[in-house]
């Protein structure tokens, strides 16, 4: 634990001047009625704070006498009435600033800029286009421009030519630059990103103030936002305990005039109380500070460098109970590294990491640097010969490797060595009549269930043997997955790897089901099929062949290195293009719905203690045995009701940095989720109000306010 004598970073997020002057100015402007009706349950208080200001004013009008009202109690509860409404104002205010302090810095990323664009486009050769300066304002949907090292992106788009290192910090805070190429799922730039090295031509994907910084300020602004659905369902309840409360203390006036003409003692019940009485027993706490809870979500989202597009996938990130995960990048760390050679009969190991490292000099891959390694570290060296063809590797073939010449006697020869994926290798051997090993494919399918990839070697038509890729399964990930199965949700991994590895890597992984050799169609049909059983799905994706899924998923989540077509298609995008962030997302998105029923549980307990302070208040006159209600031992009528009134709008300020901050999820089950927040919340909500009003009576008290 942290010394406490540091502030912690929400609390001095909290305090900054630049967010507590704009809220505390919002908190008046957000008194017009036009502003307060949109909040039913506060409502009633802004109007029985006019009433009480209005019987206040008819107070002090009236003589001096016994009878009169006691307009200094009068306004003792009118000014803390008024205060219940400023502190709900404030908290969403708060809320709302961080956000749009978010979406001025990202305003502030948005430079004026010229760009080079395309005028004449030759048929042959892009350099001798004819590219010409041009306002990046100017620019429109299609058109193609020069980015050269240097140059800022105008617009966001897709690269059509070219490769090149981008600066993308400006975006997404990380400092380690990008490459962006033509084709593939790295060939979408965003606009006000830089290019460092070499060139891009760059065909715009949007118009001016459609780019997607553009939607990322229009997404955090707004966060004002719409509600969803369960924040519907929860103001339709709130709404209902209003009414319910407001018919009861409506029907208290005429009953304490029946009472005390029949008991001829005690005097009928003041307006002022039936309105303190109300607004302590509305559920005013969770109606206060519903909309910051609401705001902040999608502001903690902001702060996890992922934007959400409304508060409905936030809130719908908080409800998945699966989770589709791709397993490179996500569930192993993706570049396969070589684990061990497998010589086939008759094959010494020494032979066939000699070939593999030959077949693997040229090979710039991860996979193909580290079957040099690995053969280095057994003992081989080797340097590209003068003469030798280098055979990339191509979708076609599926092999690459080196025809590397050499000497037999007097003869001059070509070593044609290759290494590839097991079926093109054995078609490759067949078609030279050579013959493949049962041993070979013994090995092969041995490295397949262990989850690991083989790749073949042979020179000519003799088969040497296997070399094992192993794709490392990320250390922690199968905890993460005990955790999300405590929370009920079933996690499923997408590959395109054969089945028995994915089978391999899915039990080692911990993962609840697979899905191997995966096309869009595979993910678009499983997400349906899950949907239509009753379950909401999340996933994430970066490539134009995610996007049907992406769009099709209940909480889709972008990568922002991924292409534009699924950008779009996600309902947030995430700025680090960190797959497991979709994670954390649930995470936020369940501390948001645990944060709304928290405040909510605390916010119907309290209302115990102030039955017990002013039911007892305001017919004790009357009926002297309602006394023995009074278990605070509270001073007078009046000041257990200014207490009560008090307590119930401090109660919204306290608990502010809970609302922003959130209440932390753990994974440990509903059930026990439950418990846990009855316990804190629920008990919480019963015994910390009898604690406070019985502390502001003793203030009262002390000082002779009341």
């Amino acid at each position: 634990m942290q010394s406490t004598t540091k502030t912690s970073p929400w609390a001095a997020a909290l305090l900054k001047p630049a967010l507590l002057k704009p809220a505390l100015w919002a908190s008046l402007t957000k008194l017009s009625p036009n502003v307060q009706r949109r909040n039913p349950v506060m409502f009633v208080v802004y109007v029985g704070s006019i009433l009480t200001t209005l019987l206040w004013v008819y107070a002090l009008q009236m003589p001096n006498s016994a009878d009169a009202p006691n307009a200094g109690f009068i306004l003792g509860v009118t000014v803390w009435l008024w205060f219940t409404v400023l502190f709900a104002n404030f908290a969403e205010a708060l809320a709302e600033g961080r956000s749009k302090a978010q979406a001025a810095s990202l305003r502030g990323l948005k430079t004026s800029s010229w760009a080079k664009k395309l005028h004449e486009h030759p048929s042959t050769n892009m350099h001798l286009a004819k590219w010409l300066p041009e306002p990046a304002t100017n620019l429109r949907k299609g058109d193609v421009v020069l980015v050269s090292a240097g140059d800022m992106v105008p617009l966001d788009g897709e690269v059509i030519e070219g490769v090149a290192s981008v600066d993308e910090s400006a975006i997404t805070g990380e400092s380690a630059p990008v490459v962006r190429e033509s084709g593939g799922d790295f060939s979408a730039v965003t606009g006000g990103t830089t290019v460092l090295s070499d060139w891009l031509v760059v065909r715009i994907s949007v118009n001016p103030g459609e780019s997607f910084l553009d939607r990322m300020i229009s997404m955090v602004e707004g966060a004002k936002r719409q509600k969803t659905p369960n924040e519907i369902a929860l103001t339709i309840l709130l709404v209902a305990l209003t009414i319910v409360f407001l018919v009861v203390t409506v029907t208290l006036l005429p009953f304490s005039a029946f009472s005390v003409d029949a008991a001829q003692a005690g005097s009928v019940v003041s307006m002022t109380a039936l309105v303190a009485l109300l607004v302590c027993l509305i559920p005013t706490t969770i109606g206060g500070l519903l909309s910051a809870v609401g705001v902040a979500g999608m502001s903690r989202m902001m702060q996890a460098n992922v934007i959400a597009t409304s508060g409905r996938a936030v809130e719908a990130a908080g409800d998945v109970d699966v989770l589709l995960l791709d397993k490179t990048g996500t569930i192993t760390h993706g570049n396969r590294q070589a684990s061990a050679f497998l010589p086939a009969p008759g094959v010494s190991l020494a032979r066939l990491s000699a070939c593999a490292l030959q077949a693997s000099l040229a090979d710039e891959t991860p996979e193909g640097r580290s079957i040099v390694t690995l053969a280095q570290k057994n003992g081989q060296t080797a340097t590209a010969d003068a003469g030798t063809v280098v055979i990339p590797f191509t979708a076609q073939t599926r092999m690459s490797g080196a025809d590397v010449p050499g000497v037999e006697g007097s003869l001059q020869t070509i070593r044609s060595l290759r290494k590839g994926a097991v079926d093109a290798v054995r078609q490759h051997v067949m078609q030279q009549g050579g013959h493949w090993p049962t041993e070979v494919a013994r090995h092969a399918d041995e490295v397949a269930r262990r989850g690991s990839t083989p790749l073949a070697v042979c020179e000519g038509s003799k088969v040497l043997g296997i070399v094992e890729l192993k794709d490392v399964v990320k250390s922690g990930i199968k905890q993460r997955f005990v955790e999300l199965r405590r929370m009920g949700i079933k996690t499923v991994m997408i590959t395109g790897d054969n089945k028995l590895t994915a089978a391999a890597i899915a039990a080692e992984a911990g993962v609840d089901d697979f899905l191997a050799e995966a096309t869009p169609e595979d993910k678009l049909r499983l997400i349906r099929q899950y949907q239509s059983d009753g379950h909401l799905v999340a996933m994430t994706g970066d490539g134009t062949n995610d996007a049907p899924a992406l769009a099709q998923a209940d909480v889709a989540v972008a990568m922002n290195s991924g292409t534009q077509a699924a950008k779009e298609a996600g309902n947030m995008v995430d700025l680090d293009s960190n797959p497991t962030k979709l994670l954390e997302v649930v995470e936020t998105g369940k501390a948001l719905l645990m944060t709304r029923g928290s405040l909510t549980t605390f916010s119907i307990a309290n209302d115990v203690a102030k039955y017990f302070a002013i039911i007892p208040a305001i017919f004790v006159s009357t009926y002297p045995q309602l006394g023995a209600l009074n278990v605070m031992a509270l001073n007078s009528p009046s000041s257990a009701i200014l207490s009560a009134v008090i307590f119930n709008a401090l109660i919204i300020i306290f608990l502010i940095p809970l609302a922003l901050k959130g209440v932390r999820y753990q994974a440990i089950g509903a059930a026990a989720l439950l418990r846990r927040n009855l316990a804190i919340y629920g008990l919480g909500g019963l015994l910390v109000p009898f604690i406070g009003i019985k502390a502001i009576d003793l203030l009262l008290t002390v000082t002779g306010l009341v």
